[in-house]
């Protein structure tokens, strides 16, 4: 078996990648360094023990397909061929045939299910996340469509909307806040920054009505 693996940057440097937990990515790398010549794998709960992945970074990847679960409890990368090539005089077939038979190749070289049927692994790994928390962002077509990248506003944008919406937030100091923390808010990328101008909007409401309430002049005695 190849002792080397790689990562094609169209997969990991999609939104769909970056987007999910950085423990959800650590373990996606770690999946393929320990998968066979064609993307199986048959010991992912000691995977995820080694590096500390918890059930929802697998589910994660199950529910926005970058792998592919069988009832038997093997998972194959479903991009595997667009990360690694190796040669046929050197790849050792895997011996997971009959989880093989169930795949087909798309024109791109990643694996689909022949039977979208098939149960996502078994009770120890059978997952589902709602809509409401995945939402719509699935990678199945990744490598034929480009990604569309959320693009940093700029200070006019942002000036522009806090008048717009008439409060008192400085637009400079938005920008600088979220620029120092790479346009992340926690672990999820921002996608809306009107979302967040609207969040520290309600955020600063009960400041505003409290100076209100007590006729704040500047003064901490009230």
């Amino acid at each position: 078996m190849a002792e080397r693996r790689m990562f094609a940057k169209t997969i990991i440097d999609s939104d769909a990648f970056l987007d999910m937990p950085s423990s959800t990515q650590s373990l996606y790398f770690h999946l393929g360094m320990r998968a066979d010549d064609e993307g199986f794998i048959n010991n992912v709960r000691k995977i995820q023990r080694v590096v500390g992945a918890s059930d929802d970074d697998l589910k994660l990847l199950i529910a926005k397909r970058f792998v592919i679960p069988f009832e038997t409890g093997i998972i194959v990368i479903k991009h595997w061929k667009l990360h690694n090539y190796i040669r046929k005089d050197r790849m050792k077939e895997t011996v997971y045939t009959a989880e093989k038979a169930l795949l087909s190749e798309k024109e791109n070289g990643s694996y689909s299910l022949r039977q979208p049927t098939v149960n996502q692994l078994s009770t120890n790994c059978q997952h589902r996340l709602g809509k409401d928390r995945l939402g719509k962002d699935s990678i199945d077509n990744i490598a034929d469509k480009p990604q569309k990248k959320f693009i940093p506003p700029t200070l006019e944008e942002v000036t522009n909307y806090c008048k717009e919406r008439n409060n008192s937030i400085d637009p400079q100091q938005f920008i600088d806040h979220y620029t120092a923390n790479g346009w992340f808010r926690g672990k999820t990328k921002i996608k809306d920054w009107k979302a967040c101008v609207r969040t520290w909007e309600k955020n600063e409401r009960p400041k505003e009505d409290l100076n209100k309430k007590y006729d704040y002049d500047g003064d901490d005695t009230l």
